[in-house]
């Protein structure tokens, strides 16, 4: 059984917690997740984070009102049990004339969205996908200019990161702050930007789940397995029973 009160629970946002939609700033958050989500973080003495490559502000927003710990931005950007931000240095952020460059051609490329971040920048290309192989070659220039930088996959997408910052740093260090402290990682995530992280739980004595694995792919699986969890105040750690 999983015990509320042992466990810190990390939560990926696109593709765990919420559906895959057709362009970023449409997916649709249903009111009860963040009611189920308020639920658990009283149960879990505030031991509940979102680990989500959105902005901070994209998190609140999607989340409103809820306020959660959070490590956005894949971690770059951390909101600590006590409210404070905390940044990763200043050498961590895609260089300015690098997002001038990639704008500028977005503007030739149909259907392409360019998502701005404090630290990364993302392209998405859903709308037109054979513009993923040109997607990639630009920021492949980019990335060979400097190796400190690596590209992120992402579905129907490709996002520009320091190599310095990951999920797993990011609940590694939520787990040495006191609300987090003496408890067992729970991560849930679905794709490889996840992976540190589920690495970073089972490290920690914890748990990574995978949500094609464990959930068949569907985060209204993973909502209903939250849901429980919240209303028990326990639930069968196998959540593949879902």
């Amino acid at each position: 059984m999983m015990d509320n009160g042992a466990w810190a629970l990390f939560l990926d946002l696109d593709g765990t917690l919420l559906d895959i939609a057709a362009s970023p700033e449409s997916v649709i958050v249903p009111k009860h997740l963040i009611d189920t989500l308020a639920r658990l973080r009283t149960q879990m003495g505030g031991a509940v984070a979102v680990l989500s490559g959105r902005t901070l502000r994209t998190i609140d927003r999607l989340l409103h009102p809820l306020l959660v710990c959070a490590g956005s931005e894949h971690g770059a950007v951390l909101r600590l049990p006590d409210g404070a931000v905390a940044e990763a240095a200043a050498n961590t952020i895609v260089p300015a004339h690098w997002r001038q460059l990639i704008h500028q051609q977005a503007e030739a490329w149909p259907g392409v969205l360019v998502e701005e971040k404090s630290h990364g920048i993302a392209v998405h290309y859903r709308a037109n996908p054979q513009l993923g192989l040109p997607v990639m070659g630009l920021l492949e220039q980019f990335v060979e200019s400097d190796p400190n930088f690596e590209i992120l996959p992402a579905l129907m997408a490709r996002e520009l990161r320091h190599r310095s910052i990951n999920k797993g740093a990011a609940l590694r260090r939520l787990m040495k702050t006191d609300v987090f402290k003496g408890r067992k990682p729970f991560f849930i995530g679905d794709d490889v930007t996840d992976e540190d992280a589920i690495r970073a739980a089972q490290d920690l004595g914890g748990l990574g789940l995978r949500v094609p694995e464990a959930f068949a792919g569907e985060p209204a699986r993973v909502r209903a397995w939250l849901g429980e969890l919240a209303e028990r105040g326990k639930a069968p750690v196998d959540a593949t029973e879902h």
